[in-house]
């Protein structure tokens, strides 16, 4: 006969597992969906509405998990061999945990695709199929965008679909520079911060833009974009343009006086700060204009 569980154990064991599929899901970055979201929201003129919050719940825990969980799930091989792992960085899976990821994944994620595909519009559904299936393809095959040079780097513009999504889910008018500056914006951060995962890529037989490119080259990459991002986000608001000029700019001189793994690495920090700056700046100036009855 089987002893029950104590339920103190239970529930130990339980809040352990939700806490291993927030750390999968990489809280760090979450500034990069829902603080998207938030923006894409409060650029439609409305500092909340109603309609976006489920939008913008999903774009926590659920999404984030699809996008890590999958990529973990993927990219054991690499992880394996990558000292940034097992921190706040990302995980390192083991085997035995890949069911309870899809199965997580799955159950985060198919109740919202549900209400969105019955409450939206259909262009918004179409957009977050796009942007969910995007992330998914990434890591996964047959088409695992990572392993392809340049569409690796490419294929994550998708980070910034959350200022289109939004206005198009709530029947607003999307600003369309700051859709594409961020899109622009996205592609080159990619490249970048996969510089200082050139040498576990490499050794796993993976060829990234940064693999194809080098750091110099990947330094070069990324700089344009991010110069065009800038030229876009100056058509809204001249401040951010700068901020964003000299965020990228310190990014881009540094890879090119060394260009290194290892300061790929070194400067990894300051890239994670990236979108919290640029995104604080942004919002700071967005809801001033709006309390002031400046924006819209």
């Amino acid at each position: 006969m089987t002893t029950p569980e104590p339920r103190s154990a239970a529930i130990t064991r339980q809040t352990s597992t939700v806490a291993r599929l927030v750390h999968i899901s990489r809280p760090v970055l979450w500034i990069n969906t829902i603080g998207t979201g938030a923006l894409g929201m409060w650029l439609t003129g409305q500092l909340i509405d109603v309609a976006a919050i489920p939008l913008l719940v999903w774009l926590t825990l659920p999404f984030n998990l699809l996008i890590y969980g999958v990529n973990d799930i993927f990219d054991q091989e690499t992880d394996a061999l990558n000292p940034r792992k097992g921190s706040i960085e990302g995980a390192r899976i083991e085997p035995r945990e890949v069911k309870l990821i899809a199965w997580a994944v799955a159950i985060t994620n198919i109740p919202f695709l549900v209400y969105f595909v019955i409450a939206l519009p259909l262009p918004a559904v179409a957009l977050i199929l796009l942007y969910a299936g995007v992330f998914v393809f990434y890591s996964a095959p047959p088409l695992r965008f990572k392993a392809r040079p340049f569409l690796d780097s490419l294929s994550n513009a998708a980070y910034g679909l959350p200022l289109l999504i939004l206005p198009v889910a709530l029947e607003a008018p999307p600003v369309w520079p700051a859709v594409i500056g961020l899109l622009a914006w996205s592609v080159a951060k990619h490249a970048y911060d996969a510089v200082q995962d050139i040498d576990e890529d490499r050794e796993a037989g993976i060829t990234t833009t940064a693999v194809l490119l080098g750091p110099r080259g990947t330094a070069l990459w990324s700089g344009a974009w991010w110069l065009v991002s800038t030229v876009l986000f100056a058509l809204i608001s001249v401040p951010v343009a700068l901020v964003n000029l000299a965020l990228a700019g310190t990014l881009v001189v540094w890879m090119l006086l060394r260009p290194a793994p290892a300061t790929g690495r070194k400067l990894y920090p300051l890239s994670v700060a990236f979108p919290y700056i640029a995104g604080s700046v942004a919002s700071g100036l967005l809801l001033a204009a709006m309390f002031l009855g400046i924006y819209p």
